[in-house]
This record gives structure tokens, sequence and C-alpha cells, in this order.
């Protein structure tokens, strides 16, 4: 026969607890190993710079997911992620350290160079 608590009382069995005390624990492990990790680095411009090319590049293929499978290339994301990076380019003029804008410049170099590569020896979309 089942207990049934009583009316008004909370019944709490012994699985729920146990349960509740791993999560806690997860939960204490995850924040030690944020505490190790220390504190993220302040932004700077060569990391915005960095996520973008990166988005680029998986664009232009060559990519692989973590199960090893080949990301096919796509040029329009490709593209559109250089012409984000133009953007930056044109909306900071003037606004950049020497080693910002050398950075920038290869970076913008390398992308239109591997984008044309690409575009001239790559198989048309949608076939």
């Amino acid at each position: 026969m089942s207990e049934q608590p009583e009316p008004g009382k909370i019944h709490v069995d012994s699985d729920w607890k146990l349960e509740a005390q791993r999560e806690k624990e997860r939960l204490a492990e995850l924040e030690k190993e944020l505490d190790e990790r220390g504190p993220l680095p302040d932004p700077s411009f060569a990391e915005l710079l960095n996520m973008l090319a990166m988005q680029a590049a998986i664009g232009l293929g060559g990519f692989q997911t973590p199960q090893g499978q080949r990301l096919p290339p796509d040029l329009e994301v490709a593209k559109h992620h250089i012409d984000m990076i133009e953007l930056l380019e044109k909306k900071t003029a003037g606004n950049l350290t020497e080693q910002e804008k050398g950075i920038l410049d290869r970076v913008l170099y390398e992308l239109r160079m591997q984008y044309v590569q690409a575009a001239s020896g790559g198989q048309p979309r949608g076939r």
C-alpha cells in the first residue's frame, strides 16, 4: 500500500532530493570551471574582426563539423560577411591604430582572394 501525504502537507520523495543534490553539484562544478578560466579579456577590434572573418571563412568552405562532415561552401554567406568587414573598414576609417588597420587590410585581402578563387573554381549554386 502506498503512502498518501496528508492534505496540506508537502510530500518530497528521495529521488527528487537526490536529483536536486546532483544538480547542485553540477552547478558548483561549472562555477569552479568558470572561476579557473578567469575573467574574459576586454573586447577588442581584432576580436570583432576575427569573428566576422571566421564566418566568411566558413562560408568559403573547407571546414568540418565535429562529426567530420565537410561543410559545403556558401559563397553568398561568405560575400555577406566580407561585405560586413568592408563596411566596418569604411565606418572606422581614420579611427584605427596602425596595427588594427594592418590586420583589417590583411584579413580583407585574404578573404577577397579566397572568395575569387572559390567563385571561379567552384560549381554554380543550386546544382
